[in-house]
């Protein structure tokens, strides 16, 4: 889906690890913590070349996440304590949304049971627009832009709300938008 147009991260992670390595798996931090309500920085330029072990950092993290929980897709910065504006995404193929914005979205919204890994027990209501423009930097400094929708844009919504220092109990549609996960047989996923 994103191999032509994207920096080839897998080859980035296999060049900087041996298979010595140890994964460099982070602890995500949990609703409560207060640094999952701070603001990030953006990426400067100069800071590409230290980014090498972060992007590591969160693609072992996401994937020990996914192996334990069954749950997935993208993983913010702020969720493993880094205070920068830098999503990894890993669905089909990992991607790196260095200061990724959201410029466009559409009129048309849904609403979903959204999850997440900082707190992976709870399911929030939320309220997405159903498409959306990303324009962002990958690991080349290239300027990027995708036209996302559905389950991608409600993704891409969730992981740059992180680095805004927002979280999905705070767009929640209502008091009872609320649900613990294994509760889920008694409502509606969609």
């Amino acid at each position: 889906m994103f191999t032509e147009r994207y920096f080839d991260i897998r080859q980035m992670l296999g060049c900087l690890r041996s298979n010595s390595e140890v994964m460099a798996v982070r602890d995500i931090l949990l609703l409560g913590n207060p640094r999952l309500y701070e603001l990030c920085l953006p990426v400067a330029p100069e800071e590409l070349a230290g980014l090498t072990r972060t992007v590591e950092d969160l693609h072992d993290t996401l994937m020990d996440f996914r192996t334990r929980c069954g749950t997935g897709r993208a993983i913010a910065a702020p969720q493993i304590g880094v205070a920068k504006r830098l999503v990894y995404m890993n669905i089909d193929e990992p991607v790196v949304f260095v200061n990724p914005v959201i410029d466009v979205q559409s009129a048309e919204t849904f609403e979903l049971w959204d999850d997440c890994m900082s707190f992976p027990d709870l399911l929030v209501k939320v309220r997405r627009h159903y498409s959306c423009r990303v324009i962002y930097r990958d690991l080349g400094w290239n300027e990027r832009s995708l036209m996302l929708s559905d389950s991608l844009a409600e993704l891409l919504q969730h992981e740059c709300d992180h680095l805004n220092g927002v979280l999905a109990v705070a767009r929640a549609v209502d008091s009872r938008a609320f649900a613990l996960r294994n509760q889920s047989a008694f409502f509606g996923r969609g």
